[in-house]
This record gives structure tokens, sequence and C-alpha cells, in this order.
């Protein structure tokens, strides 16, 4: 494996793991309605259950948000520590190939849903991990294509 190929994959797991922090944060905080309207928008999302979504089972909107934004961190939060962990075992330009091309399309189907349905903090967080995985995929073909094993 080569050396900007390792640095850009330890960069975009640092970038992930800083993405599930910052998406973490937003537990912690209390949203404080702007004006009446999202009072009313707020008090409907943590009250109106959703009645058929299966026997039993009641959400509120704000649970779905909550497990939707929880799902979100967790994805970033795994895929980073697991990539720090790989690099430590030296594994193959082969079997990182793959990782990456997995992150690749994970990943970039991300950004794309966050392009289209959130807001600029997750699509700029969402955007860099992506790039993060084409520099790395690049950088891990450049280095297949311009050295090759002897």
């Amino acid at each position: 494996m080569s050396n900007r190929h390792h640095f850009w994959l330890r960069t975009t797991a640092i970038l992930q793991l800083i993405t599930a922090g910052i998406h973490a944060m937003s537990f912690f905080r209390n949203r404080i309605p702007a004006n009446e309207s999202e009072q009313k928008l707020y008090d409907l999302m943590a009250s109106y259950q959703l009645n058929n979504v299966g026997p039993y089972f009641h959400p509120t909107m704000q649970d779905i948000f909550t497990a939707l934004s929880a799902s979100f961190t967790l994805l970033y939060l795994f895929s980073g520590v697991i990539t720090l962990y790989l690099l430590q075992k030296n594994l193959p330009s082969t079997i990182w190939k793959g990782l990456t091309s997995i992150n690749l399309i994970v990943f970039g189907v991300a950004f794309l849903i966050n392009l289209l349905f959130t807001f600029l903090p997750p699509i700029v967080l969402t955007g860099v991990v992506f790039i993060g995985f084409c520099l790395a995929y690049a950088t891990n073909h450049i280095h297949r294509i311009v050295l090759p094993k002897n």
C-alpha cells in the first residue's frame, strides 16, 4: 500500500470520527423554536404517533428522526474505527482496493441522499468523507499502475 493511499485512508477515517462527534453533539442540544409555527411542529413531532407502521409499534416522528440520526452517527463511527484498526494490520493492497471500493459506494450513496434531503452541515461533512475515499481509491489505483510489483 502506498504512503499516499495510507494517508488518505487515515485522514478520511479521522474525518469520519469528527463527523460522528459533531453529529452526536446534536443529541445534547435542545432546539428552541423561533416562532409559533415551529413550536407547533416540534409539539406534533414529539406527540403524534404513527399508527400504520406495524402492530404494537407506534413511534412519533421524533422517535424515527432520533433513530435515523443515531444510525448516521454510528455508521461514521463504525467505519472510521474499522478503517483505523485495519490500517494497523498492514493488509495487502488488493484487500484495501475492495474495502475502499465498498466505502466509496456506501458513502457516495450517503452523500447523494444528504445532498437531496438534508441541509448544509451534513452535506459538507459527508461530501468531505466521500472525496477522501475518492482520493484513497485513486491513489491505490495510480500506485498500482505507475509502480507495478516486480
